[in-house]
């Protein structure tokens, strides 16, 4: 242990004198014997002054961590072949009927794809105009949120895209959610133009 300077004294040396001085002591040997004149004032030192520093060198800018987010590039957008009102209200209501429907459920993106070109391609050319096409809803459940907003139909979605693909645009003159009656939101009519 260092001793220390006899001549630097604590910031508060006059405060604990003065609260040694109304305390017994357990022990008489080693108390420091004062004097009863003027207790030392402590010395104020001068603020240490910092030595100046060069600038820092500035560095190259590091390569990001990830790629700057960057949006999403706008699609083509599937054409809007919609069943002309009057005739989607007739078809809905039973006052035009529906010539075949095909179900879709349960089948995966290839093998729908697959099965509903032949189903428009055979009712085209059986002469049949309005058929059904049931996609369903799609995923919805109750304890996963986040799948059932990420996960809303597959098939529901691929079969205006499929409808519209150069095989069997020229078949179809338009397609619109059926009622609900017939399916609601997870069925489709779809209007066959005249062969």
């Amino acid at each position: 242990m260092s001793k220390r300077d006899s001549k630097r004294l604590p910031h508060d040396f006059h405060l604990w004198t003065a609260v040694a001085s109304t305390v017994d002591p357990l022990r008489r040997k080693g108390l420091l014997k004062l004097s009863t004149g003027p207790l030392p004032l402590p010395v104020e030192e001068a603020p240490p002054v910092a030595p100046t520093k060069a600038p820092p060198k500035r560095k190259p800018p590091r390569q990001p961590f990830l790629a700057p987010y960057q949006a999403p590039l706008p699609t083509t957008s599937v054409p809007d072949k919609a069943v002309d009102p009057a005739i989607r209200k007739k078809v809905g209501r039973g006052r035009i009927e529906i010539d075949a429907r095909i179900d879709l459920h349960g089948m995966t993106q290839n093998e729908a794809r697959a099965s509903l070109h032949h189903f428009v391609h055979a009712r085209f050319a059986r002469g049949d105009r309005t058929v059904l096409v049931i996609t369903g809803k799609g995923i919805k459940t109750d304890n996963d949120y986040m799948a059932a907003m990420s996960q809303r139909g597959v098939l529901r979605t691929m079969l205006p895209i499929w409808l519209s693909e150069p095989s069997l645009s020229p078949m179809v003159s338009g397609w619109s959610v059926a009622a609900r009656g017939h399916g609601g939101e997870g069925a489709w009519y779809v209007r066959l133009r005249r062969a």
